[in-house]
């Protein structure tokens, strides 16, 4: 649950309403802190500039915050989903590890991602003939159409089809195979709306029969920290290795989570490029520079501690 506290210690109600419903977080625009229940015990707060907007759509509560030390910061259900200064950590590690593994990766799928950032992630590689981003909250995506300038760009694209829609219906429903398929959706927390798009039936019976022959998939994994990570992250990774050959999971932190953050890439062909041809295929596919993630980093972030390794 995310926070906006006054200076002087007093509550200005939570972030993440109940079933829609409207939050009265105008009119605070100095000195006063957002803060977010990281477990029982632990809040994570930080200083706001400006509360820049807030409302409800049909399926979530949204808020887009002005934060002192992490820039603009996209609130879903008082929960922190990305910071300006440091979506690129999260992103670039989602994206890359897998399409650098796929010899010439045409087709995405996205289930979620409706910020546009992963997006933004895949539309660099030169191979990229075609991007489909689903996401179920039409809202959420006109929200960070208008409010995310770094992305317009690739919401312009014509690679880019956006379609609103449940990820697993509209996977169901297409008849096309994918080069990688992206899972860029909330923890499966148990109950909640994405749970069932974690399953070993979903991976088994949705997942991996639209995936082409040498396909990826690859899927944030919730927070993979020393003592975090047997939230999601373990369970995550141990299902994967249900349903292919291979899985790779990996971690890096992120300041803004405020703890280390997960993924995993799994396929039925080997997922075991050196950091030396990660740098070379960077090189030759990607435009631009990555900001976070090279071959050295990659090689980095799949080495997990004892702990985690252990899970």
């Amino acid at each position: 649950m995310g926070e906006i506290a006054l200076p002087n210690g007093i509550s200005n109600g939570n972030i993440n309403g109940v079933n829609g419903q409207s939050h009265s977080l105008n009119g605070y625009r100095k000195s006063c802190w957002y803060e977010e229940e990281i477990e029982e015990d632990l809040r994570w707060c930080f200083a706001l500039n400006s509360i820049l907007h807030t409302g409800a759509s049909q399926y979530q509560d949204i808020a887009l915050l002005d934060t002192k030390p992490f820039g603009k910061a996209l609130v879903i259900d008082g929960k922190l989903q990305s910071a300006e200064t440091d979506e690129f950590i999260y992103h670039e590690c989602l994206v890359h590890p897998a399409l650098l593994h796929n010899p010439s990766p045409k087709n995405v799928f996205i289930m979620g991602g409706g910020e546009g950032s992963t997006a933004r992630e895949l539309l660099r590689h030169k191979t990229i003939d075609k991007v489909v981003m689903c996401d179920i909250d039409e809202e959420v995506v006109n929200f960070c159409k208008s409010y995310f300038v770094v992305n317009k760009e690739a919401f312009r694209d014509t690679r880019l089809e956006v379609v609103i829609n449940d990820a697993r219906v509209e996977l169901e429903a297409r008849d096309e195979s994918y080069d990688v398929i992206i899972g860029d959706l909330a923890d499966p927390i148990d109950g909640g709306p994405c749970y069932k798009l974690y399953t070993k039936s979903f991976y088994e019976l949705i997942v991996k029969p639209r995936l082409k022959q040498g396909g990826i998939f690859v899927t944030q994994a919730g927070p993979a920290g020393i003592f975090s990570h047997t939230e999601v992250f373990s369970c995550i990774y141990n299902t994967l290795r249900q349903v292919f050959k291979y899985v790779v999971p990996y971690s890096a932190h992120i300041p803004s989570y405020a703890d280390i953050w997960g993924w995993v890439m799994a396929s039925d062909s080997p997922l075991d490029l050196s950091a030396e041809e990660l740098d070379l295929r960077m090189r030759h596919r990607i435009k631009g520079e990555n900001g976070y993630l090279d071959g050295k980093t990659f090689t980095s972030a799949s080495t997990l501690s004892k702990t985690v390794r252990n899970s």
